[in-house]
This record gives C-alpha cells, structure tokens and sequence, in this order.
C-alpha cells in the first residue's frame, strides 16, 4: 500500500498553490520564505522542512479514501494521485493571495518575483541567483511607490496595509492557527485587500485549516457542472452570503478534509482546460 509520502511533485507544485518556484533540468526550486528548497526525483523524507512543506504527517491515504466516496472526487484523485495540500510560510502565502486577486498564475508569479528581487535577499546556491522572500518589516517600511513598482497596480496598498498589520502585531500567523476556522477566517477579513476567498486560501495553504475552501469562478464552474443536484448553484458571481452557504454545503458534502477534495477538483478541471502552470 501506498503510504503517507505518496507526492507527485509536478502536479502539487503546479496546482496553483504555489508561485515563486522554477524547474531546472529535473529540479525545482522554490522559495518558501527564508528558505529555497529544492526538489529533485526523490524528495529527502527525512528532512524537517520537506516532512512540514508536504503535510506528511497528514493521513493522506485516509484522505483520499474518504474523499473517494464521492465519484466526481474519486476520478480527480485517480487523475493526481499524488497531489499535496501544502504547508507554506504563512507570510508569503498571505501576501501572495492578496497579490493574485483577478489575476493569472504567470502574472502572480511575475509580481511576486518582482517583489522578492526588490525586497527580499539575495542568495547564490548551485550557481544560481535566488531572492528570498521580503521579511514583513521590509514590506511594512516599503514606500507605496517602490512597491507599486513590482507591478502590482491596485494591490500596491492591499499590500502594504497586510505587511503592516503583521509587522504591528494585529495579525499573528501562529494565533490564528490556533483559533477554530472561521474565528481565522473574520481575523484575515479584517485585513485590508482580504476578502472570503484570499482569506480561505491562506488558511487552506498555510494555517493548517484543511476545511477551509477557496471558492472562485474555477470552484463555481466545477459545482455548477458537476454537482448541480447536492449544491444547486445558480449564479456566476459570489456574494458573502452566496459564499458562506456554499462553503458550508461542501463541508457538509465532503466533510473536514473538503479543502483537499476543492484542490483535486481544482487542479483536474484546469487540466482540462490546459491552462498554464509555472514552468
């Protein structure tokens, strides 16, 4: 039987998840906050920031089984068997959430380079230049016109606003992981540029709230197409009322991993629409 460390690392890395990572040759290289992992064939599973990174200590084959249940869910996970739920810094994935809003994965991707190369620390590993991501008091002290040009446009002051708030303290990563979902989930909406579903995917990502479910148009057109019977969805936009009552069907539907099961439906629908992932 397949065990725990099952991970396919193409499809985790390339599930929307994740932005600051480029493959060479046959590695990826990724920056996870002050750190830059890298990623070849065979994963180091005994490394502490690889069993943390990959939520190896979640049953994942329990997981998937209960997941199976449901037939939609169960041809997804047989498509991407093994496709991760990551655990990321929580300060990047706060910051890129809020950087993603309307976008694209190649335009996230680009900002946030942008972003790491003008505020973050340079390191040279393997004969390569990297940029570790910005530290929340470089952000927070950051002037609103050098960050507005890393090319974030309107988000320049979500930004800002966000490395502020946990540069003061309003927003601890390590509190929130405490409190039960939504509890976090009000918390994160208090932030400027921080609404229901950047919230859900910072919760989802990197605070450790596996019911948590980012629900975008991808999410719609998925429940829309396959689950009009259980969720009966009607609308092509999502009102915070229109949101909450869904998020609270899918959990029902799916139960207290439903995040894993939007991240499997997620990634196979893109895939049939072959949309770009990183490279």
């Amino acid at each position: 039987m397949k065990d725990n460390f099952e991970v396919n690392i193409d499809d985790t890395i390339n599930s929307g998840q994740v932005f600051l990572w480029k493959k060479f040759n046959s590695k990826w290289y990724g920056i996870n906050g002050e750190k830059i992992l890298i990623l070849g064939d065979k994963l180091n599973g005994k490394s502490k920031d690889i069993q943390k990174f990959f939520r190896f200590d979640d049953d994942f084959q329990k997981i998937k089984k209960q997941l199976s249940k449901d037939n939609v869910a169960k041809k997804a996970i047989g498509n991407f068997p093994g496709m991760r739920i990551l655990r990321q810094d929580p300060f990047q994935c706060y910051i890129s959430f809020i950087v993603s809003s309307n976008s694209n994965i190649p335009n996230i991707q680009t900002r946030l380079q942008k972003l790491s190369q003008k505020f973050g620390e340079k390191k040279i590993l393997h004969g390569k230049e990297f940029f570790l991501f910005p530290k929340p008091e470089k952000l927070a002290n950051a002037s609103i016109a050098n960050i507005a040009k890393c090319g974030l446009g309107y988000r320049t002051k979500y930004v800002k606003k966000a490395a502020v708030a946990v540069n003061e303290g309003m927003v601890d990563f390590s509190s929130l992981k405490k409190l039960d979902y939504l509890e976090a989930r009000n918390e994160l909406c208090q932030v400027f540029g921080i609404g229901k579903k950047v919230a859900d995917c910072i919760l989802l990502f990197s605070l450790d709230k596996l019911e948590a479910v980012p629900l975008d148009r991808w999410v719609l057109r998925i429940l829309q197409k396959y689950y009009s019977k259980e969720f009966q969805v009607t609308t092509k936009t999502i009102t915070d009322k229109t949101y909450d009552n869904l998020h609270d069907k899918i959990v029902e539907h799916f139960g207290k991993y439903a995040g894993y099961a939007q991240q499997f439906l997620f990634k196979n629908e893109r895939e049939n629409f072959e949309k770009k992932w990183l490279g």
